[in-house]
């Protein structure tokens, strides 16, 4: 299955998140490995912490773990700028596009 980003874009020279280009709202999501690991030996440190959605709705009834049913998983993407850059623009990745 495909990934999309939301307004970001994979750079992929420098390896990291880029800002979109004009009028791309949506880009798709270079593969990434998912590599299990013990929490304490991941480093946020010069990773963006991207929130991952079903649908670009980012709303979805409340579970019991206090997130939403849209909501999947958190995902460290490699970045230059730091996190605050990319929580402003509401960047997240999403499972799938609205039809």
């Amino acid at each position: 299955k495909q990934w999309y980003q939301r307004r970001v874009r994979g750079d992929n020279k420098k390896m990291a998140l880029a800002e979109s280009l004009p009028k791309i709202l949506y880009d798709a999501m270079p593969v990434i490995w998912l590599k299990p690991a013990l929490k304490s030996d991941i480093s946020t440190e010069g990773k963006y912490v991207s929130p991952v959605y079903k649908t670009s709705a980012r709303q979805g009834q409340l579970s019991t773990t206090g997130h939403s049913t849209n909501y999947v998983v958190a995902i460290n993407v490699p970045t230059i700028k730091p996190q605050k850059h990319w929580v402003l623009r509401g960047t997240c990745l999403l499972c799938s596009l609205d039809d």
